[in-house]
């Protein structure tokens, strides 16, 4: 079985319910994936209860490290900086990553007048992302724009290896 870390924010119910479609969607469509999503691990991420740091970090860092991919949602103002942490563990342990990047403002890549835009200051019609974590994820991995292209991304990572 194909061990899968789910690795985003998991703070408000848009997040949480987001999560957890994702997730109940790639088990449908792939039954022999077993998916570590860290909401659903009430031991540390019951907000009710209490998880200290070291607790959450050692919980997690063993998840990433025992999984086979890992799934990291880049979406928000910034990556969350805990997606970004397990982007790191990953990457160093050689495990590869799929970065959802579902942000609507990517589109009209070829938008002249967003391209002209560009050039005047804080006038970026696009969205943006850290590029040193990206480049992470694309040095083993790759990006999706869309939640319905991550099983055929697991897929072909798992066909390369």
């Amino acid at each position: 079985m194909t061990q899968l870390y789910f690795a985003s924010p998991l703070f408000n119910e848009m997040e949480l319910a987001f999560n957890q479609k994702v997730a109940n969607e790639l088990r449908q469509a792939m039954p022999s994936l077993n998916i570590f999503l860290p909401q659903e691990q009430a031991e540390i991420n019951d907000k009710q209860s209490y998880a200290d740091s070291r607790m959450i970090a050692r919980l997690d860092t063993e998840a990433v490290l025992a999984s086979d991919i890992v799934l990291a949602v880049l979406d928000g103002q910034i990556i969350d900086p805990g997606v970004a942490s397990e982007i790191g563990v990953a990457y160093q342990a050689g495990i590869p990553i799929i970065g959802l990047f579902s942000d609507s403002r990517q589109q009209g890549a070829d938008n002249p007048q967003k391209i002209e835009a560009l050039k005047e200051v804080a006038e970026s019609q696009f969205a943006y992302a850290n590029l040193y974590t990206v480049g992470l994820i694309k040095l083993n991995g790759k990006v999706v724009s869309h939640s319905s292209d991550i099983a055929p991304a697991i897929e072909e990572i798992l066909n390369k290896n």
